[in-house]
């Protein structure tokens, strides 16, 4: 399946070959019957305001770009763009398209962003920061690829293009139709830094205020007295942290939830099968685990279980049957589902 879905690459050679490196075009990848979901269900998305929209409408050589949500939204005739963010949050056909990518790390895999575009439609030429997999579903789209040289290709239902970090590209729609892009998280430095520092406050950082009782007269007024340089930096040199640190931070940063991602009780079903809902993010680092931001701990011997749970996002419930208590706290959440059967 996923050689298909890579065109007769296996994923070790797709990641060798193309991965960050260069563009890879696929006939006919996931085949002509690809569906996500209908023009109502992706209007009816876009009008609500946990989830994220834009439309973004070609006038002329111009591009202009309205963000959701969209209570009366109704497609142009030409020139115009939905794009709904998320879409696998709230759609299972759309996770399962999401999930064909899982040879790429769960921690990397962002969201499937569903965009239906009537003839013309299109974002303008474009370059993105990280990797993105784009799976034409009905209609057609000609994609413009500026590459070592520019490139063309009219993808058809169930085409996909891979493009990596920087490529410039630009997607036209040649008749109404939509296009499923896989994206990939990739944090910046200055992002992740600050996201670590406030992690490592909220666990002890020292609070104390500068104090200077003996403080004498300023000979020169402008110069940094020595005690606060004294001061700041023995503070600072309290900032300290491990390689097991490091593995607890990003657990809980990668997993939590985006702000706008909304949570309620699964319904009281009963069932042999567990599944992680859709938007949920299972994550393990060695015996740590991490569920939509929060660590937890299970014992040895269900650990085995746990991460096939978080690899597969789903299990036969009896493999778990240690962790009911655990278990029972996701359900009342929303974040694991009980089912009947599997399929």
């Amino acid at each position: 399946m996923r050689e298909r879905l890579l065109g007769g690459l296996t994923p070790r050679i797709f990641l060798r070959r193309h991965w960050q490196k260069r563009p890879l075009f696929v006939r006919g990848a996931a085949g002509a019957d690809e569906r996500v979901v209908a023009v109502r269900e992706l209007l009816s998305l876009a009008a609500r305001d946990d989830v994220e929209s834009r439309i973004v409408e070609r006038r002329g050589a111009r591009w202009h770009t309205q963000h959701g949500p969209f209570a009366r939204a109704r497609p142009a005739r030409r020139g115009w763009t939905l794009l709904v963010s998320g879409v696998n949050l709230h759609s299972r056909a759309a996770d399962r398209l999401l999930r064909r990518f899982s040879f790429i790390p769960q921690a990397r895999l962002d969201d499937l962003m569903v965009s239906y575009a009537t003839p013309g439609g299109g974002v303008g030429p474009h370059i993105d920061s990280y990797d993105v997999f784009l799976i034409q579903g009905p209609g057609r789209r000609k994609w413009t690829v500026w590459d070592c040289a520019r490139k063309t290709y009219v993808c058809e239902p169930g085409d996909l293009l891979y493009l990596p970090p920087g490529v410039k590209h630009d997607g036209v729609a040649l008749e109404p139709g939509f296009t499923y892009s896989v994206g990939f998280r990739a944090p910046r430095g200055a992002e992740l830094g600050a996201a670590f520092l406030d992690w490592l406050h909220e666990r002890g950082l020292p609070d104390a205020r500068y104090r200077d009782p003996d403080l004498a007269p300023a000979a020169a007024p402008g110069r940094i007295p020595d005690a606060m340089i004294d001061y700041a930096a023995k503070l600072l040199a309290h900032i300290r942290w491990s390689r097991a640190d490091v593995a607890t931070f990003l657990g809980g940063y990668l997993s939590a939830p985006k702000p706008h991602v909304v949570f309620g009780p699964s319904a009281a079903r009963r069932g042999a099968w567990l599944r992680l809902d859709t938007r949920t993010q299972l994550l393990y680092s060695g015996a740590s685990f991490f569920i939509n931001g929060e660590a937890f701990a299970v014992q040895a011997r269900a650990r085995a279980a746990m991460r096939e749970l978080a690899d597969r996002r789903e299990i036969a419930a009896p493999r778990l049957a240690s962790q009911a208590r655990l278990i029972g706290e996701w359900r009342r959440a929303g974040w694991v589902r009980l089912e009947k059967r599997h399929g």
